[in-house]
């Protein structure tokens, strides 16, 4: 359908207050993080507020997206710190 706009989905972990990770999909990170921080987000995150955004990927669609997802959710804590700290090593080398 020409003219349409297709939302763009993103994969995102949040680190929690207490230092726990949660990972979601959303197609407005401003808006999922404001979510999780005022209380109408995931069950999960409301007792372990605020949270800030740590990573987030674009998918190209929601079934990606949520593929994505479940891989990064099966990850165990260690390597789930280790995706995080590779990617924001890698952000800082494209400065």
């Amino acid at each position: 359908m020409a003219g349409v706009r297709v939302a763009p989905y993103y994969v995102y972990v949040v680190r929690c207050a207490d230092g726990t990770l949660y990972t979601g999909v959303t197609t407005d990170l401003a808006r999922r993080v404001e979510e999780h921080n005022s209380g109408r987000g995931a069950k999960y995150t409301r007792g372990r507020r605020p949270v800030r955004l740590a990573f987030f990927e674009p998918a190209t669609s929601r079934g990606r997206a949520l593929k994505r997802e479940a891989e990064i959710k099966k990850l165990g804590r260690a390597d789930k710190l280790a995706l995080l700290a590779r990617l924001s090593a890698d952000s800082r080398s494209l400065r």
